[in-house]
């Protein structure tokens, strides 16, 4: 997207909007989607979601610790989505491993494969080449002001 081009100009929205929370709800969400099509496109191939993504990444940094559905549903960047069937496809491709808890036999547990490990390592570099062409030309001051901006905003939920 051009960046002199109006969020109402991009969404062809022709009345103004109800208020600034509203423009700036629907700017948040736009340029979410759009940052998400553009990881998206990063990670398609290596046959990944970008949840897919997030959860190799949440199991890869419990180290070597199980988590449970739950557990992995907590941390998940965009909660929702089914995270069985995230593990299900996961398992099937042998980027994760499930066991049942010894404790607590109705207790399912996730931990990454020393594959899902490899894939990760093979897609840091590349996911944080884009993210920096993404996010970089805002710079390190307005990064972190946007940073705080949204944990304000987050923090109203």
């Amino acid at each position: 997207m051009s960046s002199n081009r109006t969020l109402s100009q991009e969404i062809r929205q022709e009345k103004p909007f109800a208020g600034l929370e509203e423009e700036a709800f629907l700017g948040l969400q736009r340029t979410a989607s759009l940052l998400m099509q553009a990881l998206g496109r990063e990670l398609k191939g290596h046959d990944l979601s970008p949840a897919q993504y997030n959860t190799l990444r949440i199991l890869r940094g419990a180290g070597p610790d199980a988590l449970t559905c739950g557990d992995i549903g907590d941390r998940l960047v965009s909660p929702g989505p089914d995270v069985t069937r995230l593990l299900d496809r996961l398992e099937q491709r042998g980027l994760v491993t499930r066991l049942r808890d010894v404790e607590d036999r109705r207790l399912v547990r996730a931990r990454i494969t020393r594959e899902g490990t490899d894939l990760l390592a093979e897609l840091d570099e590349p996911v944080d080449h884009a993210l920096r062409r993404l996010l970089g030309s805002l710079g390190p001051a307005k990064l972190r002001t946007f940073i705080e901006l949204l944990a304000e905003a987050r923090a109203a939920t």
